[in-house]
């Protein structure tokens, strides 16, 4: 007995043969109505989608590397402990803002999480092999990053979330890391700070450099001193480099923040040190989500829309997938500090 063919059966899913024969057309039509290129006519192109509603048709992985047929879904490969990501607010909002732009095209995001680059790396590989996603964006850049090489060689459309302000290989959505730092630098100075600590994060990524480049040109020409502590972002390692910073001979009267999970961190450490905050020690964070405004005393921080700056990277994505002309390089709207309560002058 012949079996008969059951649209959602893995083993009898319905072809693009199916859909020629339901629609009355060629399959080389079909092709070209789903792969939106042109040769059909909009009535024909109605048709057959019709035809694909009504058989319940899915591309196989298989079947859209074999078509070169787009799958709708832009790829986010970060490479950090999932750990830190779970507690981390402006990932949160920065895939928030993507997914709003993305949706607007019906357009998927998938989100995934490695242990490194080199892991990175790989799921490149094979979502390129496979047809995955249509594009990718890509942060944390590092310094002789070997991504954007990579993905220039696989011919997979990307976009850069950071870099280092100039041209490269792949159009870049840019931050301005730099005269961000230096606008916290100049706020503590001119409250009369002078011995400063820097709570950073993972020394390898383009913007910590930034940032760290920042403060000590600034603490040449504020007249400053700047002790640098590294950490991966998570909040563990930013407490023990604020016990670290707090427990120095000289300890610094201000300490500045890469997250505001390691300032809430910092917080905590000082409370339990009993050193107050701002009387004792000032605190500013880079990023400044719900948790820096809710805190007591809500903190100094670096404000900017991240939810905007996903939308304005996904809307730059999408430009580059349709082929459309894109700036090789797109400065973002920077962060401007917000002074509240977790500031003042020292010793007060």
């Amino acid at each position: 007995m012949t079996r008969s063919r059951r649209s959602g059966d893995a083993a009898t899913r319905p072809t693009i043969a199916d859909i020629a024969r339901h629609a009355g057309v060629s399959p080389t039509a079909v092709s070209f109505a789903l792969n939106d290129r042109p040769g059909v006519s909009a009535e024909t192109r109605a048709r057959i989608l019709e035809a694909v509603a009504a058989l319940n048709w899915r591309p196989s992985a298989t079947a859209r590397a074999l078509s070169g047929m787009r799958s709708d879904t832009v790829g986010l490969v970060v490479a950090r402990p999932a750990r830190t990501l779970g507690v981390e607010p402006f990932f949160a909002q920065l895939a928030s803002g993507l997914q709003a732009r993305l949706s607007a095209d019906l357009v998927a995001l998938h989100q995934l999480v490695v242990e490194d680059v080199a892991a990175e790396v790989e799921v490149y590989h094979r979502w390129a092999a496979e047809q995955r996603v249509d594009g990718l964006v890509v942060v944390d850049l590092e310094t002789d990053d070997p991504r954007p090489a990579v993905l220039r060689e696989l011919g997979l459309p990307a976009v850069l979330l950071g870099g280092t302000g100039e041209p490269g290989p792949l159009p870049a959505v840019w931050v301005d890391d730099y005269a961000a730092m230096a606008q916290v630098a100049e706020h503590l100075a001119a409250l009369g700070h002078r011995r400063i600590g820097h709570v950073g994060g993972i020394p390898a990524y383009e913007h910590s450099v930034r940032r760290v480049d920042a403060l000590r040109d600034a603490s040449r020409r504020l007249g400053l001193e700047v002790v640098h502590e590294a950490t991966d972002y998570s909040e563990s390692a930013s407490a023990a480099a604020t016990r670290s910073l707090l427990g120095r001979a000289e300890p610094p009267t201000a300490v500045v923040y890469d997250s505001d999970v390691a300032a809430l961190a910092g917080l905590g450490v000082a409370s339990t040190l009993g050193v107050r905050v701002p009387e004792d020690l000032s605190v500013v964070s880079f990023d400044d989500s719900a948790l820096a405004r809710m805190v007591h005393p809500a903190l100094t921080a670096l404000s900017r829309d991240t939810h905007a700056l996903g939308m304005l990277v996904a809307d730059t994505l999408l430009d580059v997938v349709a082929g459309r002309e894109v700036a090789p390089v797109l400065a973002a709207p920077g962060p401007v500090l917000t002074p509240r309560a977790s500031t003042a002058q020292p010793g007060r």
